[in-house]
């Protein structure tokens, strides 16, 4: 199985430990939730929905999706085939949410974990934002050097693709380095005592996140905004 058929089953796996759905409604899921699906059709989902429903991850059932839970059959229109988790497909998912291994740092696996934060315990997050980290520091490494030897024999448009994807590297590990010391202070907070952990419940297990400044303002940080 490739990577990329092996993240397109995490994230169907996903999205109908949510709920269950249709074909449509799940394509609509995977381009408008996760952007790594942006470009697949129905060609690609409906063989990954087969593969799953023969590994005994996923059952068929005919009728209605839940968005059409309460609308009136239509004479003569056939009904949807709706997907739903099987418990052991439930199973499945969870022991995929449990693992840290390096492909959980690639870029397009770490996308596809990563929307799904929301059900993966806490120390399963910190290990994958950490691996993301150290894999993403290593590239910048190796960026810097190769910048500094070709920097003499490139032309100026060149120079700039390469500080642009520097750059971007760059803010992603700012981005991750937040990310990290925001679970860090989630899980102190929870170690705390009861009282802390009363706090933490009402914001939920994924209550870590930063708190991200208005896109308005200008950064204080941004030399651009002097």
């Amino acid at each position: 199985m490739s990577r990329r058929s092996g993240i397109l089953e995490f994230a169907v796996l996903g999205l109908l430990r949510e709920s269950p759905m249709h074909g449509y409604e799940l394509r609509k899921r995977l381009n408008t939730s996760l952007g790594v699906f942006r470009a697949f059709s129905y060609g690609t989902l409906y063989p990954c929905l087969k593969t799953l429903v023969a590994n005994g991850w996923l059952i068929e059932e005919s009728g209605p999706g839940p968005a059409d839970a309460h609308a009136a059959p239509l004479a003569g229109r056939r009904a949807k085939i709706v997907y739903r988790l099987t418990a052991e497909g439930k199973e499945h998912f969870e022991d995929l949410l449990a693992q840290t291994g390096p492909d959980a740092y690639e870029d397009e696996t770490f996308a596809a974990r990563f929307a799904f934060f929301g059900q993966t315990s806490r120390d399963v997050r910190m290990r994958v934002l950490e691996g993301r980290r150290s894999r993403l520091e290593e590239r910048l490494e190796k960026m810097r050097l190769s910048f500094a030897r070709t920097r003499e024999r490139l032309d100026d448009y060149t120079l700039e693709l390469q500080r642009h994807g520097m750059e971007s590297v760059e803010r992603e590990v700012r981005w991750l380095n937040e990310l990290i010391e925001s679970e860090r202070a989630g899980r102190d907070q929870r170690r705390s005592g009861p009282e802390s952990a009363a706090q933490q419940d009402t914001s939920g297990e994924t209550g870590g996140l930063p708190r991200h400044r208005d896109s308005t303002r200008p950064d204080p940080s941004d030399d651009t905004a002097m």
